[in-house]
């Protein structure tokens, strides 16, 4: 009997781009590709912040390079994608919240949210496929959404719609873009301590209601989300598409 091969987790050859790379979950995201072999183009619009954060890959023996870019801006994104790519792998964890209750929601809030949570998203992930499908090339397209994509939440009435939208439209897309062999799926975080969330955490009851809604007892660490976006880029998961990878430690479970 021949003993099946496991599929490589190497991303050797293979170029990515990282929207939202200059902190948190988007920088844990280019670490885990850089790591993996793959050339990583760390986009966000701090510029500054990329170019000191590419300085530290290549010291690390990564390949990585910055893009300045604010997804947002749906011109803009078009153009740098076109000028840049093909991109193999897109990771986008640009993204924007806003919480209030939902009878204080001002149109300024929602704009803003949805801007960058759901147009921005669409079209940066429309950028790179098109320019996929232009090259005759497969892929991977990754969009970090949230366990807030599938569970309502108190006070996050925008961001729940946002990533319940990010969610629909990535079904679509993996639908329509699959017979070109682009895979389109989302990871969904539980509550991850990064310095945007640290507030959150320093208040002793919202921190006990995180962690009594998660089941494993513990909040999430960017290094939760490194082995899932390498798996979801790699040949690994090649049949895996339209899809949401839930790192909730059992929030949605219930």
């Amino acid at each position: 009997m021949t003993l099946p091969k496991t599929p490589s987790f190497r991303l050797d050859g293979k170029r990515a781009l990282v929207a939202g790379a200059s902190s948190g979950i988007g920088l844990a995201c280019a670490t885990a590709l850089g790591e993996a072999g793959a050339e990583v183009t760390l986009a966000a619009r701090r510029a500054d912040v990329l170019a000191g954060l590419v300085d530290e890959m290549k010291a690390a023996g990564m390949t990585a390079r910055a893009l300045p870019l604010d997804v947002a801006d749906v011109a803009g994104t078009r153009e740098a994608i076109a000028d840049n790519g093909p991109f193999d792998i897109l990771v986008n964890s640009a993204g924007l919240a806003r919480h209030s209750p939902a009878s204080e929601t001002t149109a300024d809030d929602f704009d803003a949210v949805s801007n960058l949570n759901i147009k921005g998203a669409y079209f940066l992930t429309q950028a790179v496929a098109k320019g996929l499908l232009a090259a005759g090339k497969p892929g991977s397209l990754i969009n970090i959404s949230s366990q807030m994509a599938h569970v309502g939440g108190l006070d996050r009435a925008v961001y729940c719609a946002t990533k319940h939208a990010v969610e629909g439209f990535t079904k679509s897309m993996a639908i329509e873009w699959g017979k070109a062999g682009i895979r389109v799926n989302t990871i969904c975080p539980t509550f991850i301590l990064t310095d945007l969330t640290r507030s959150t955490f320093e208040q002793p009851d919202k921190r006990a209601w995180i962690e009594d809604k998660i089941k494993l007892g513990r909040v999430g660490e960017v290094e939760d989300i490194m082995g899932a976006v390498a798996y979801l880029a790699s040949d690994a998961s090649s049949l895996v598409t339209g899809t949401a990878l839930m790192i909730d430690g059992g929030w949605t479970a219930e």
